[in-house]
């Protein structure tokens, strides 16, 4: 696949900070072999004659890069919450990093534990050096699946969050129980067993509600989120659950 074999080649030559910083630019003379009038990336708002399909299926947009999930996460921040006051981001995406990042409205705190993305800080989830009640929402996408300790986390995220304020998190899930096996540590052995090299366990949605509550959250909704083929306009996943949580 030439996206592939492109972005290979510029991730070897291309000093990594520099790459992120100018990626749009970057992308851009590529990009517009995909421009057209078919779709539209709802978060750099460029218009596309269709997204490029990695091996996996995922619908990538040409121009920021952005993911089919990422898409739909910035469709519910705008469509159903006012962003004020600080946000708490684990590990964004860089299109959406960006978005946030320059949005006057707010104080944007984009972490990264283990500097895999972009973000400006690298708070560990289990200790989060803030004050208490210090947040007014946060975004937890993919990221209490590769917690080992994830019951820590979920009392570090009540801690820092204000009262009636707002976490949006999402997993990869499966139907009935959660699946965890603590004896489970090598990379092949996890990547069997959940799915991907650095995953510790793979949640159902009913489990992570149970266990939120069992960590002091009492109002949680499952959102589920639906989209036809035929009016996919901003390629999003056909079908995906993402859970508001509120302290």
């Amino acid at each position: 696949m030439m996206y592939q074999t492109i972005k290979k080649i510029f991730k070897k030559v291309i000093p990594r900070y520099f790459l992120f910083k100018y990626e749009e630019v970057i992308r851009f003379p590529y990009a517009l072999l995909y421009a057209g009038k078919k779709h539209t990336c709802n978060i750099c708002n460029h218009n596309l004659k269709k997204y490029i399909t990695s091996k996996s299926g995922e619908k990538i947009c040409p121009y920021c890069g952005s993911i089919s999930r990422t898409r739909r996460l910035y469709q519910i921040i705008q469509n159903e919450h006012e962003l004020k006051g600080k946000i708490l981001h684990f590990s964004p995406s860089r299109s959406l990093y960006r978005r946030l990042k320059n949005n006057s409205n707010i104080s944007y705190y984009s972490s990264d534990f283990e500097n895999e993305f972009i973000a400006d800080y690298n708070f560990d989830i289990t200790s989060i050096p803030v004050a208490d009640n210090y947040f007014d929402f946060i975004i937890c996408y993919h990221i209490l699946e590769h917690i080992i300790d994830d019951k820590k986390a979920i009392q570090e995220l009540y801690r820092v969050l204000k009262p009636k304020k707002t976490i949006l998190i999402q997993t990869p899930f499966k139907s009935g129980n959660i699946y965890e096996n603590e004896n489970i540590i090598s990379p092949e052995e996890r990547l069997k067993h959940f799915g991907q090299e650095d995953h510790v366990r793979i949640y159902s949605v009913e489990g992570l509600k149970k266990r939120l509550k069992e960590n002091n959250f009492t109002t949680i909704q499952a959102k589920e989120y639906f989209m036809d083929t035929e009016n996919n306009v901003n390629g999003l996943q056909l079908q995906e659950v993402v859970l508001e949580v509120i302290k």
